[in-house]
């Protein structure tokens, strides 16, 4: 993982919608002046969203999403609409493509109504406006041609715009003040990917440096040296989940002390919301299913912190027998009915749409759900201390 590459995660998601031969895939070909999407006149070309990370000016870092049609039909085609209506849950922009020449239909207004309940910023895009034009309603609404190019740039004007309604949120920075030393315990272990760190040790490292802090890196077993010789305390320590335990002992109680998964849950969540969610471990029986969701397909290791370390800690802690689900990527059941308990990873890999889309989902269900690294805190003792960073989450554990 390059400093220098935007993480396919903290792309700004704009994905194009429609009709088959709606012309979906050539507009996305005109707006990127690249060949990404299939272009045919057979029905159905588009049969898996297509997911292309690029720079796209004046936006910036974008991951551009072609979609099958949702008019698609028969048996694969139904399975086909059900994959483009699950890309709405980690869209931040939407670009709704319609013929020109037949103009909207309830296909295309009842996305319209999934865009607005799921408050996603949309643009009618209205193409093949060398065949015919369409009067535009509101500011959201552009004549466009993916064969002559009318009113391309415009389109990409548009698309710019609607970033602007996004929230630009930080990790831990906002936290902290200029010249703060902070300092980041990073165990490395069987289960530490070689040679490298994982996402969010190094989107938290440069964020700390891009807003003049300074970060201070070290392993758990050189904790305490490191301590020692910074001359001065540190603003705060951010820990891996893992070794949240020792962390917690080896720092003094007046240093604040937080993990990577907490940040993460913050920047990508509902952090609150998970913080309630810890409390269901207590309420926990023998036989309980309990749901641990992780948002990568990282080849897992012996000692992995989701299939090994959390389930045995989560033994330990209750003294129950549990029964164990796992799913990763962009597995995530949509019936969660038969789960007392839903434990998610930070995020890292997944935008911040689709962790609240996850989020609301077991909120729905009423059920409880919370992260990996405020699981792990609450369970070691120190949940409290972890999040007196965040002045206004802190007090929710008194309720």
């Amino acid at each position: 993982m390059s400093l220098n590459n935007t993480p396919s995660a903290e792309r700004v998601h704009i994905a194009f919608f429609g009709k088959r031969n709606s012309g979906k895939s050539s507009l996305l070909n005109a707006v990127t002046n690249q060949n990404i999407a299939i272009v045919s006149d057979i029905l159905g070309t588009t049969t898996d969203p297509v997911f292309k990370a690029m720079e796209l000016l004046p936006l910036g870092a974008v991951m551009m999403i072609d979609t099958a049609g949702i008019d698609d039909e028969g048996e694969l085609g139904i399975m086909r609409v059900q994959k483009t209506l699950r890309i709405l849950n980690k869209t931040d922009i939407a670009v709704l493509v319609v013929d020109s020449i037949k103009g909207l239909t309830d296909y295309e207004n009842n996305l319209i109504e999934k865009f607005r309940n799921k408050n996603i910023p949309y643009i009618i895009a209205y193409n093949k406006s060398d065949l015919k034009k369409i009067s535009p309603r509101n500011e959201n609404e552009i004549n466009v041609s993916a064969v002559t190019g009318e009113n391309i740039h415009e389109l990409k004007e548009l698309i710019a715009k609607q970033h602007g309604k996004i929230e630009d949120k930080k990790i831990v920075a906002h936290l902290l003040n200029k010249n703060d030393f902070v300092v980041l315990v990073v165990p490395i272990d069987e289960s530490a990917p070689k040679g490298r760190l994982i996402l969010p040790q190094v989107q938290t490292i440069r964020e700390l440096l891009d807003n003049e802090m300074i970060p201070v890196v070290t392993r758990d077993t050189t904790l305490k040296e490191t301590l020692a010789s910074l001359g001065k305390k540190p603003a705060l320590v951010i820990t891996d989940s893992q070794v949240f335990g020792k962390v917690g002992k080896d720092i003094p109680a007046d240093i604040l002390l937080t993990s990577f998964s907490i940040l993460m849950a913050n920047y990508k969540s509902d952090l609150k919301a998970l913080v309630k969610g810890v409390k269901a471990i207590d309420e926990l029986k023998d036989g309980d299913k309990v749901l641990i969701s992780e948002g990568c397909t990282h080849h897992r290791q012996c000692n992995d912190i989701g299939t090994v370390k959390l389930p045995k800690l989560l033994r330990k802690y209750t003294g129950k027998f549990l029964d164990f689900k796992w799913t990763s990527g962009t597995e995530f059941e949509e019936d969660l009915s038969g789960y007392k308990l839903i434990i998610h990873c930070g995020g890292c890999m997944l935008n911040e749409r689709e962790m609240k889309y996850r989020l609301k989902c077991a909120v729905d269900q009423n059920v409880p759900m919370t992260n990996y690294g405020t699981a792990i805190a609450y369970m070691n003792g120190i949940l409290k201390r972890s999040l007196s960073v965040f002045r206004d989450i802190s007090a929710i554990l008194e309720n």
